[in-house]
């Protein structure tokens, strides 16, 4: 019998001084068996921070032609590709052909995922970002999620500060282009 995914609730409360974002939402997000908590709240946090109309997780591990978030307009197109960790460079290659944007949310070792990224030519890869936490952010946030969360996060200034369950965290954003 397969272990089933556990599901995670957030109400978020967003204050993106950065991009003008201010909304208050929530979100179920399932952890899968495979993952780690670390790469589920990185999926939390890229959600908040490229919050849209239109933004959505995929179906999941049972579609892997599909983006791990995005943000699709009305008629359907892409117009933006998130993928989280590190994926793979045909990946992100096909990605930059399907979305005006592509960003990547890296939880651990970007460096490691850059110059794997790099070794590969990628259609458009000078505008992709990867996006990075200082370290430990994202274990520290990790560790303070429960089942149900209520969750604050402002951005100003490329800096993240985030209130998980009544604990305070921050955190520079750095921002990578894959191909500089």
């Amino acid at each position: 019998m397969a272990i089933k995914s556990s599901v995670y609730h957030f109400s978020v409360d967003l204050s993106d001084i950065d991009r003008d974002v201010y909304q208050t939402f929530k979100i179920s997000v399932a952890l899968h068996p495979s993952e780690n908590l670390e790469f589920m709240t990185t999926r939390v946090l890229a959600y908040a921070l490229e919050y849209a109309d239109g933004i959505a997780f995929s179906p999941g591990i049972g579609s892997p032609d599909e983006p791990t978030l995005f943000i699709k307009d009305l008629a359907g197109s892409y117009r933006a590709w998130i993928e989280i960790g590190s994926p793979v460079p045909d990946r992100v290659h096909r990605a930059s052909k399907a979305s005006p944007r592509v960003a990547i949310y890296c939880h651990r070792s970007p460096e490691l995922a850059i110059e794997r990224l790099r070794q590969t030519k990628i259609f458009r890869g000078d505008e992709i970002s990867m996006f990075s936490f200082s370290d430990g952010f994202v274990e520290q946030v990790s560790k303070s999620l429960d089942r149900r969360n209520e969750m604050t996060l402002s951005r100003s200034d490329q800096t993240v500060y985030v209130g998980m369950n009544g604990v305070s965290f921050s955190s520079t954003i750095l921002d990578r282009k894959i191909n500089q």
